[in-house]
């Protein structure tokens, strides 16, 4: 791709992901790549406008600590370090950093800090427009002798040299996280070191389409391949973009595992066979599916599970289409941030998802994940590049192993049905009161506990539910959405009214983090 870059260098922070998210708002294109994969010959290679240090759980001051090539601070580039990455830096050039346990003088800060300006820099170019800027503190470890050339631009209560920065380099460091929502001008300072670097800001999705066009068309030849369609957003521009690229050498594999919303089998094949003319096999594995879910109770073992019958059900359907080399799915960022430490990377991992990881060794294609690297928005800004229904664009994502993972217990038909005629009440209340657009994902949980309720004269003695609507900007941190109280009495009597088998309905308040957005 012959555009500008930035290089994030992750030292395995939880929230690298969102600087990524920062530098793209401002069309900007970056890439994140963990610290030891950061060689010499890869920055040779990669070619950066400038260098991102994130933050990370390391310690410098500790033995055989995470750091970059000598190299970067050689290659003539502006560098940001955030949080662990001033202190590596500062480290690397000839200063210190001390851990708050052996200076007593010191505490931690991990919050809200207010920072106090000690001199000018063009990277604060906008701040301190009152006497002090609300930041964002995360860390254990401090500062506590600056490398020669560095000089300190601003304070906290608790860390003495919270901006530093050798301005003859380009070299800039804070000890705060500008990435996060919780420091309210952090995007101000991201943009701004944007700007001292040079960033001529011409990278967008339309830009994405055509190089990622290009290089499918490349990578794919004259071959065939197939593209696992769940009829969500990530999928569904997966096979557009495909189609677009190869045309008739894309056929599209829709694996109805019978863990589907209500009616959602029929709306996907209407769409692809009927509206955009893209060769669809309907793979109805339902029944195999819930025979090899029956008495799994543990979600990691339910998600694993269905993955590998899923990996099955394409190898057999790929049998039946001549030259076959290549399978596509519609893999997101967060699917990878969450799965496994990015590119074997240093940061923890949260939980498997069934379309993260490669594929086994049996399975005689090769795997193709156009989308890898974007966030929820930015595939929904590319399936408006692509002309799809904004009614499909703003479609709620939809986990791939389907309402499993929202059957805490063992997943059988009658809790699945239970399920579906719930979700529908919900989603069509949500639309009823016109809050679907404001709502990043809602769904319901059907809880593996029953509870003693009371309808007309009689007892019952049915499943408690869980409702879960959750506001985000890219899935990887979320909040609750503020629903009414007479719209959850509204929905929860609607509930327990029309669907057989609830009794009883709860609303889930908890944030991401410290829960996910799924229950499991």
């Amino acid at each position: 791709m012959n555009h500008e870059k930035l290089l994030i260098i992750d030292f395995g922070s939880q929230v690298t992901q969102l600087i990524a998210r920062r530098i793209r708002e401002f069309n900007v294109y970056c890439e994140i790549h963990p610290y030891h994969l950061v060689t010499d010959n890869f920055l040779k290679n990669f070619a950066p406008k400038a260098i991102i240090f994130s933050g990370g759980p390391a310690s410098v001051t500790l033995d055989h600590f995470p750091r970059p090539p000598k190299s970067v601070y050689s290659a003539n580039v502006p560098i940001l370090g955030i949080c662990y990455g001033q202190q590596v830096m500062i480290q690397d050039l000839g200063g210190q950093v001390s851990n708050n346990q052996i200076v007593g003088d010191i505490t931690s800060e991990f919050g809200r800090a207010l920072l106090k300006p000690v001199s000018t820099l063009n990277l604060l170019d906008g701040w301190f427009t009152e006497s002090e800027e609300e930041v964002w503190m995360s860390h254990g470890d401090h500062v506590t002798k600056l490398g020669v050339g560095f000089d300190v631009f601003a304070t906290s209560r608790n860390a003495p040299f919270a901006v530093v920065a050798n301005t003859k380099k380009n070299f800039f460091g804070v000890q705060f996280h500008p990435e996060v929502h919780h420091t309210p001008n952090g995007k101000k300072l991201i943009d701004n070191f944007l700007a001292l670097s040079g960033f001529s800001r011409n990278w967008s999705m339309n830009v994405f389409c055509q190089n990622i066009i290009r290089t499918i068309q490349k990578q794919i030849g004259d071959k065939n391949v197939i593209c696992g369609l769940s009829g969500g957003v990530d999928s569904s521009v997966v096979a557009v973009l495909l189609h677009k690229a190869i045309g008739n050498q894309l056929t599209c594999i829709f694996v109805d595992h019978g863990l589907l919303r209500q009616n959602e089998a029929n709306d996907v094949i209407d769409m692809f066979r009927n509206h955009y003319n893209i060769p669809l096999l309907h793979a109805d594995s339902s029944k195999r599916f819930l025979k090899s879910l029956k008495g799994i109770i543990d979600p990691e073992e339910k998600r694993k599970t269905i993955g590998r019958i899923f990996v099955d059900v394409f190898q057999d359907y790929a049998q039946k289409i001549e030259g076959v080399e290549f399978l596509a799915q519609g893999t997101l960022y967060p699917d990878v941030i969450e799965s496994v430490s990015f590119s074997g990377g240093p940061s923890v991992t949260i939980k498997s998802h069934h379309n993260v990881g490669g594929l086994p060794k049996k399975m005689s294609l090769r795997l193709i994940e156009p989308l890898r690297d974007l966030f929820k928005d930015e595939v929904r800004q590319v399936g408006r590049e692509l002309g799809l229904p904004e009614q499909l664009i703003r479609r709620h994502p939809f986990p791939g192993p389907g309402l499993a993972i929202r059957c805490p217990g063992e997943v059988t038909p009658g809790k699945l049905e239970i399920l579906r005629k719930a979700d529908a009440i919900f989603i069509d209340q949500i639309h009823k009161h016109g809050l679907y657009n404001e709502i990043w994902q809602a769904f319901v949980v059907i809880l593996p506990v029953r509870t003693v309720g009371v309808m007309g004269d009689n007892r019952t003695y049915d499943y408690a539910c869980v409702l879960r609507a959750v506001t985000s900007v890219d899935g990887m941190t979320a909040d609750y959405f503020p629903f009414s109280t007479d719209f959850l009495r509204e929905t929860s009597t609607r509930l327990i009214n029309e669907v057989r088998g609830i009794n009883r309905v709860t609303y889930d308040i908890t944030s991401k983090p410290p829960g996910t957005i799924e229950w499991e």
